[in-house]
């Protein structure tokens, strides 16, 4: 029996095979004395006979070894990887496993396949009290639980730059579905375990860059067949009488206290229209002489009578509401996600009566025509990734971005099928072109295309083959109510510390010169559709910028 194991970076992708994978072998890594730093530990249990498997215990040594989580990459299955139209920047097309989700370790044991490659996760979470610059030697060593013989072990060496990123500027969501949540653990909606579920999901993605929550005061119209519906999980309660309409806050308060506790700052209201067209209205449950039935929804024309007078009761009221919490410049509303040209008259009859009801709020919605934004229809747009270059030409101010599944040739993206370097560039991009805001729709979205079934996300990855794998998630649903992150949600995470090490440099010299610096790493000048597709240049880039910021900050 021998234990192959050694240290690589993070932004490989170990599958699980017999065949040894090309990786770049690293002894040192270096962070910023605040930063999250990832890497990983690949092996292979080689065995001569027919044991299928063995369970191996780690261990780690060294001063920084109290803060280093070690997680398992397990894979999970993809049905439909990618579209039929791909590019060369791939690394499968084929259905397959693939090494995503990043499992926890009880008793810091696992089971290791034999014969098979696969590698363990390495998380620096930095103390709450930064630890002095210089180097930290690690050893990570892999022994039999069995027989406590120890098989391998791999050393590293943590350059700790002393110095901190600063707060992320970017304003970022990543749609919670927590309707989702309810499904997959079977919780009643409002109940106090499905404040908890969500709650969990909740910290995860703020300690993931995420800093604005998808805020359902309706069930959101997201997804969902026309005809179909969702779980309940409207916020605002709403009761109507021959008097008119009354609101009930209390769980929207609770929402918003419960996001604020765990770091979120901006709130992002559910679409108040359909998406496609904006021509109906979402689910909306109102009480009726003591009964509870959907008034508005699929069977809703958006623009009649009813239910503008609905919404010209509502948005008074829910404005009012944020203001006196004093969060009306952290409070987003849309109108309609993803409207086209085809649909424009339509949207522009949605936003010109919306609009006027919001004034002192931001709106934005994502979509790809310029001419949204040049009629004046969208206050703030989010542009995709394909299709940004008009709104970067004409310098549009507050400018976000996004991509989805469509954005599947050319651009960033962070498909299972595609290299993690792909995920990883965004964080520069979005800093090389003053990119304002992200959005993705997809934090954890476990329903079929539509949402005409409720899936198990470990078993299917592509919504039933209505989405590449990696689209409609970043987390998988774990024990106790808890997430289980996503190699993905980490790579990306990565990138959003890459866009604030720049922006450090930035304040330590000027933009001229980092730009100049990202030019001259990255081999080209980069846009959303020119890049490296390699990992060595990004990962380079991000050492050249520790090693000036460290530099630099000597000298201050």
């Amino acid at each position: 029996m021998r234990l192959l194991l050694t240290f690589t970076h993070c932004l490989e992708k170990i599958f699980h095979s017999h065949n040894a994978p090309q990786v770049t072998q690293i002894n040192k890594l270096s962070g910023l004395n605040n930063e999250m730093m990832c890497w990983q530990g690949v092996y292979c249990l080689q065995r001569a006979d027919n044991e299928t498997r063995r369970e191996l215990g780690y261990r780690i040594e060294g001063p920084l070894a109290e803060y280093i989580s070690v997680r398992q990459v397990q894979s999970v299955p993809s049905h439909f990887p990618c579209y039929a139209q791909t590019d060369e920047n791939y690394l499968r097309t084929e259905p397959g496993l693939f090494p995503d989700p990043l499992v926890p370790l009880v008793d810091r044991r696992f089971f290791a396949a034999c014969n098979y490659y696969g590698s363990l996760w390495l998380t620096l979470t930095p103390p709450s009290i930064p630890v002095a610059g210089g180097d930290y030697p690690l050893t990570l060593t892999l022994f039999d639980v069995a027989s406590e013989d120890v098989l391998a072990s791999a050393e590293l060496t943590l350059h700790i730059v002393a110095a901190a990123l600063p707060p992320q500027t970017l304003l970022h969501t990543e749609w919670l579905h927590s309707d989702c949540l309810a499904d997959y653990y079977h919780l009643a909606v409002f109940s106090p375990e499905y404040w908890l579920a969500t709650r969990n999901f909740v910290r995860t993605a703020v300690n993931c860059g995420v800093n604005m929550l998808l805020t359902p005061i309706f069930t959101p119209p997201l997804d969902t067949a026309v005809g179909g519906e969702r779980t309940t999980v409207q916020l605002v309660g709403v009761q109507r009488s021959a008097q008119g309409y009354r609101f009930d806050f209390q769980r929207l308060a609770q929402w918003v206290d419960m996001a604020q506790e765990e770091g979120i700052e901006h709130f992002e209201i559910a679409p108040l229209f359909t998406q496609w067209g904006a021509a109906h209205a979402p689910k909306i449950m109102v009480e009726t002489d003591g009964t509870l039935s959907p008034l508005f929804g699929w069977h809703t024309d958006a623009h009649a009578e009813e239910y503008q007078q609905f919404l010209q009761a509502l948005l008074p009221a829910l404005t009012g509401w944020f203001r006196e919490r004093q969060l009306q410049q952290r409070v987003w509303f849309h109108i309609s996600d993803e409207p086209t040209l085809e649909n424009i008259a339509v949207y522009q009859r949605a936003s010109a009566t919306l609009r006027p009801l919001l004034a002192g709020f931001h709106t934005f919605d994502a979509l790809s025509d310029y001419a949204f934004y040049q009629q004046g229809l969208v206050e703030t747009p989010v542009a995709a990734t394909d299709h940004i270059e008009p709104f970067i030409e004409n310098r549009v101010p507050g400018l976000w971005a996004y991509y989805c599944c469509v954005q599947k040739t050319e651009v960033a993206n962070r498909f299972f099928a595609q290299p993690s370097a792909r995920n990883r560039i965004l964080g520069i991009q979005l800093y090389r072109y003053h990119i304002a805001g992200f959005l993705h729709w997809g934090f954890n979205f476990y329903n079929s295309g539509h949402s005409r079934e409720k899936l198990n996300p470990y078993a299917v990855t592509d919504c039933r083959n209505a989405f590449p794998s990696g689209d409609a998630f970043v987390v998988y649903p774990g024990e106790n109510l808890t997430p289980v992150e996503s190699l993905r949600l980490r790579v990306l995470h990565q990138g959003l510390q890459d866009m604030r090490a720049l922006q450090l440099l930035e304040s330590l010299t000027d933009r001229a010169t980092v730009e100049a610096l990202i030019e001259q790493q990255l081999g080209m000048h980069i846009t959303f559709k020119r890049y490296p597709h390699q990992a060595e240049p990004l990962l380079r880039l991000r050492e050249v910028v520790n090693q000036r910021i460290e530099a630099l900050i000597s000298v201050a």
